[in-house]
């Protein structure tokens, strides 16, 4: 029994450090970036889009992650907003979602440790499930229809 409530206490502080630190580049990305789209408006970090994340053994960890933010980095930037605070969250979430996705990804080719596996598997099928929660929500609530109706 203690066993079993020391690895469920270890995954849980596992899980609680990555969500951290994921949490952590993403609000430091999106304040950046929030922050040099009002100090230039129209402004990107980059003045083009940059290429689509590839998770591959051909780039080292710390390049996979720092492809992953600038990806996700422009994306949210880039997403267009209405003044509607359900069109504007949904459109920021999800490269915000695909950017947790890729991280997980490549984690996946660079570690061996079960507990991470799993937990960037888990991330990869919840984030991908709540990203077409996301898309299906947009189809529903068209931009310009947001754009009528303020959020409340």
């Amino acid at each position: 029994m203690k066993k079993t409530i020391a690895a469920g206490a270890r995954a849980s502080a596992t899980w609680t450090a990555l969500a951290c630190a994921f949490w952590m580049q993403a609000s430091f990305a999106h304040d950046m970036a929030h922050d040099m789209q009002h100090d230039m408006p129209g402004a990107h970090m980059q003045t083009q889009a940059p290429p689509p994340f590839v998770a591959s053994t051909a780039k080292p960890f710390d390049d996979l992650m720092n492809d992953a933010m600038v990806v996700m980095e422009y994306s949210m930037t880039d997403a267009p907003m209405t003044g509607n605070a359900d069109h504007d969250f949904v459109t920021m979430m999800i490269p915000h979602h695909q950017g947790a996705v890729d991280m997980a990804k490549a984690v996946l080719l660079y570690t061996a440790d079960p507990e991470m596996r799993n937990l960037a598997q888990g991330i990869i099928t919840e984030q991908q499930y709540e990203i077409k929660l996301m898309q299906l929500w947009l189809q529903r609530h068209p931009a310009d229809a947001a754009m009528a109706q303020p959020a409340q």
